[in-house]
């Protein structure tokens, strides 16, 4: 089951399938390091590893367990790119536009580079599949795999109508796009692997760590229940959870991001053969509608399916028996199977769907927004934060130059007028 109160992750298909290592104790009294980070998911435990590798002397909070938080639970889809291009394009020259997006491709190199320095087994599969649901869809997604060709220099083969039902046992799909550099992965075990290799490189790690106060200056005071970590740097990597939704570590920081439930399922075993008839290559999916439904297949079988999302901090009702309903719309030859898993969380989007990458001040950094597409980014981010850290920040400031707005309403109207917002989208969908 999921609490309602955060979407607490209890759950899981990635929990079940792996083995953690002990709790890391919690911080306690003081400690002087050179940097500070806060948050134990993929684009800390990237900053921190990246550091470490650099010589810097490197702590890392975290509030609950190590991949606790989005890291942990998302769809393991890594995929270049952003959630938005045309926010990056808008705010960027063609130029630097072609840089931002060539710095997600470098993420996933990142990511593929780490898995084999670093010896992580976490069931990385290439291969991915953008696929349009009608004609009128199928037409922009080509306009923009054209786009991406032209603009960037990356190309993704095409699917025709014709050809789809060799990529897919689908009848939902018109037609579609494939990458074959991107993919999937089991996200746990990777951010597990992750932790693994930074502890190796020398950062500690504090689990149950939440932090209460950052006392900003000249050497950044980073304070926790019992203890307080003194730094010349701090990178502020946890998102949503920063407190309570960001209020209390940056205050400045909260109404630029949104906390966004997603929610995913997995069925019980099938057969390799049965499973390997559904999805062509085994690659990652997702359709291209604005409320999107993602899917692939696991190392043992069976289908993960996400999708549906809540602006609320409420678990929708019905969790399991509403998203395995979303399933067999595309899959209803899997009837039979019984769903083993369903879980969710809070994912962090920005009002242009573009990452919002900072400082406050001049030795405090932040890194959110990443807006769905985070597997890939979130590496890559922390890497250009631990360049600038280290004197290297032309790529940093790249991203970190995109302009990004709060949410209107304030605190109290911001989930209506977005639920508001989603309905228009939903209609959309189905036009």
């Amino acid at each position: 089951m999921l609490l309602n109160k955060d979407n607490k992750l209890t759950d899981s298909y990635y929990e079940a399938s792996v083995s953690r290592p002990a709790v890391s104790p919690a911080l306690a009294g003081s400690l002087d390091v050179d940097v500070c980070v806060v948050g134990g998911g993929l684009a800390g435990l990237s900053a921190a590893l990246e550091l470490a590798e650099r010589g810097f002397s490197v702590a890392l909070l975290e509030a609950n367990r190590v991949g606790w938080g989005a890291s942990g639970r998302n769809g393991g889809q890594a995929l270049v790119g952003f959630a938005a291009d045309d926010a990056i394009e808008s705010q960027l020259s063609g130029e630097d536009a072609r840089r931002a997006w060539h710095i997600t491709v470098e993420g996933l190199q990142l990511l593929r580079q780490r898995i084999a320095t670093h010896a992580i087994d976490c069931d990385f599969v290439p291969g991915y599949m953008s696929l349009a649901v009608n004609k009128r869809k199928a037409q922009a997604l080509s306009a923009w795999a054209e786009h991406v060709t032209r603009a960037y220099d990356y190309t993704m083969e095409s699917i025709p109508a014709t050809e789809i039902g060799r990529w897919i046992a689908s009848d939902r799909f018109h037609s579609g796009a494939y990458d074959s550099n991107s993919g999937h992965l089991h996200p746990l075990k990777y951010t597990l692997g992750l932790a693994v290799a930074a502890r190796k490189a020398g950062v500690q790690i504090f689990e149950g760590s939440p932090v209460q106060d950052v006392v900003r200056g000249d050497k950044p005071l980073i304070k926790t229940a019992h203890g307080a970590i003194s730094c010349r740097y701090a990178i502020l990597a946890g998102n949503v959870y920063l407190g309570e939704y960001g209020k209390a570590v940056a205050p400045e920081l909260a109404p630029r991001i949104m906390p966004v439930g997603t929610y995913i399922i997995t069925t019980e075993p099938m057969s390799k053969e049965r499973a390997d008839a559904l999805i062509h290559q085994r690659s990652a999916v997702c359709d291209t509608n604005f409320v999107l439904d993602y899917f692939r297949l696991t190392a043992d079988h069976r289908m993960l399916f996400g999708g549906r999302v809540s602006y609320s901090t409420a678990t929708p009702a019905n969790l399991a028996a509403s998203m395995r309903q979303r399933m067999l719309a595309v899959f209803p030859q899997l009837k039979d199977l019984a769903v083993s898993h369903a879980w969710g969380g809070f994912v962090d989007i920005t009002m242009n769907r573009a990452p919002d990458f900072g400082r406050l001040g001049d030795n405090i950094y932040y890194l959110q927004g990443f807006s769905g597409h985070g597997l890939v980014l979130t590496g890559i981010a922390g890497k250009l934060a631990a360049e600038a850290i280290a004197g290297q920040a032309e790529r940093f400031d790249l991203l970190a130059r995109l302009k990004h707005y709060p949410f209107p309403g304030g605190a109290l109207m911001r989930t209506p007028a977005l639920v508001l917002g989603m309905l228009y989208y939903q209609i959309k969908d189905l036009l």
